[in-house]
């Protein structure tokens, strides 16, 4: 068993950590830089300084001597070829998941969308962002789809304050679409968000509910209610304790059902399903709560309200697994090349993407459950030391990334690169099925079961233990540590 914590719950402890893709500076150029600022700090005219460059590349300060004269404090600074080259030596090149963004075009509009789409700017800037091309693919199913959906909503809340209606005509919907994906690829989103998130401009046509203007949907709909229940969505109960999806579904239901003869045809080939045409309506909901909220209030909402549905399923595709279940047939498998076979299989399961910490429980049931169909009887999580990061994409340290099942997003700085959140990095074992099997599976507690709430303001960071220390490791700007230094 491996070092860590031992307790199968997602609710205890747990450790975080950042991963950062690091911004690297040659050294020619920061010995630029330093010289620049430096000069800068001097000129304030409160000390003076002077830097001498250590063979070692450290530098050094000292203050006058009693001999420096005053007009020796503020002469032009004397920088010697050896502190700064000629010539900037060129860029080493970059390391893996450097935050490398190729030049992107202007973006090409078509002139033909209502709606200013500066006015939702924001919300497009931290799109571009949790969608940036290198790592689109990779944070796709947590972090940049539920964020590129929760913009579509906020953008058809702005477009129903300009026109008074909730959704776009095929032809407008398909001019707007196409100008905002131009917008988020020039701000440096990946090229193929729409595809990778599956999201077309038919998103924002409200499909085949029959509900689209907000007068009649504000006749239809308990608009109190909804707003009660879904202006602030607490993102720890929501999901297991839903207040705001149940009123959702009921205005959606609601919406459906104002036109009857919609929802009591038959032929599926003359009309969408019932639930086809509920689901529709819920895209109306969402784009009246889009109007109604700001856009902070907006987007959080969505992304709680997303991460829900996200966490409940393994986004994980599990391909002929025909070679773990030879070496591992029998009731007593060969530790050897069981373990080896299993882990090799891992290995592709690692390369697809980041996932939470809850998708990486119902892959890791998942995954045991089809190897029990296929005649697996041994517990090969345990025999293989298995655990649920390594479901997950892996560093170069072979350090696996859970991330958050809360919402997160992508952060990216010229300082420190690009970083998100990993969740959950100590060594849990993953649960095989036959001691937790997929009816049975819950990551929800029971109401008799909650802690009580922090009475004190330092309450909320577990006590440091075994398995109750929170890391977070951050990256210090050069800057910062120069001022350390300094003073």
């Amino acid at each position: 068993m491996r070092r860590g914590c031992e307790r199968p719950d997602l609710g205890g402890c747990r450790r975080r950590r950042r991963w950062r893709l690091r911004l690297s500076i040659p050294d020619g150029a920061f010995h630029l830089w330093f010289v620049l600022f430096s000069r800068c700090f001097m000129s304030f005219g409160e000390g003076s300084a002077a830097l001498t460059a250590q063979n070692s590349g450290s530098f050094s300060m000292y203050s006058p001597g009693p001999s420096d004269s005053p007009s020796d404090l503020f002469s032009p600074i004397q920088i010697s070829p050896s502190v700064v080259p000629h010539a900037l030596p060129p860029m080493v090149p970059t390391p893996p998941m450097y935050p490398y963004f190729p030049s992107a075009p202007d973006p090409v509009l078509t002139g033909r969308c209502p709606v200013n789409i500066s006015a939702i700017n924001d919300t497009v800037e931290r799109t571009a962002v949790d969608c940036s091309a290198p790592l689109a693919t990779l944070l796709g199913s947590v972090i940049c789809c539920p964020q590129f959906d929760s913009m579509l909503r906020i953008f058809q809340g702005e477009y129903s304050s300009a026109t008074g209606s909730l959704v776009l005509n095929k032809t407008v919907a398909k001019d707007c679409f196409r100008d905002l994906t131009s917008v988020l690829i020039s701000s440096g989103a990946n090229g193929s968000i729409s595809s990778l998130c599956s999201i077309k401009s038919s998103n924002l046509t409200g499909g085949s509910c029959p509900i689209k203007t907000l007068v009649d949907f504000e006749q239809t709909v308990n608009t109190s209610k909804l707003l009660d229940a879904c202006t602030t969505v607490d993102p720890l109960r929501e999901c297991c304790r839903p207040v705001c999806q149940p009123v959702i579904a009921e205005a959606a239901v609601r919406l459906a059902s104002r036109d009857s003869s919609s929802l009591s045809k038959n032929d599926a080939l003359e009309s969408p399903s019932e639930q086809v045409i509920v689901d529709d309506c819920k895209g109306v909901v969402f784009a009246w709560l889009a109007k109604q909220l700001n856009f902070d209030e907006a987007n959080n909402a969505f992304r709680i309200l997303t991460s829900c549905k996200v966490n409940k399923v393994c986004p994980l595709s599990f391909e002929d697994m025909s070679a773990v279940v030879e070496a591992c047939s029998g009731l007593a498998p060969k530790n050897t090349s069981c373990c080896s076979s299993l882990n090799d299989y891992i290995l592709t399961l690692q390369k697809q993407m980041l996932i939470t910490n809850k998708q990486a429980l119902n892959c890791a049931t998942l995954f045991g459950s089809m190897l029990e169909k296929k005649g697996i009887v041994t517990d090969l999580y345990t025999l293989c030391e298995i655990d649920l990061k390594d479901f997950s994409l892996q560093d170069s340290g072979q350090q696996g990334c859970l991330l958050r099942s809360l919402p997160t997003d992508v952060v990216f700085d010229y300082h420190t690169g690009v970083s998100f959140t990993c969740d959950l990095s100590d060594n849990i074992d993953a649960p095989w099925p036959s001691s937790s099997s997929l009816s049975s599976l819950s990551t929800c507690a029971s109401a008799a079961s909650l802690p009580a709430l922090p009475t004190s303001e330092t309450s909320g960071y577990l006590d440091a233990g075994d398995c109750g220390i929170r890391v977070d490791y951050y990256l210090v700007t050069v800057l910062c540590i120069l001022l350390i230094k300094f003073f």
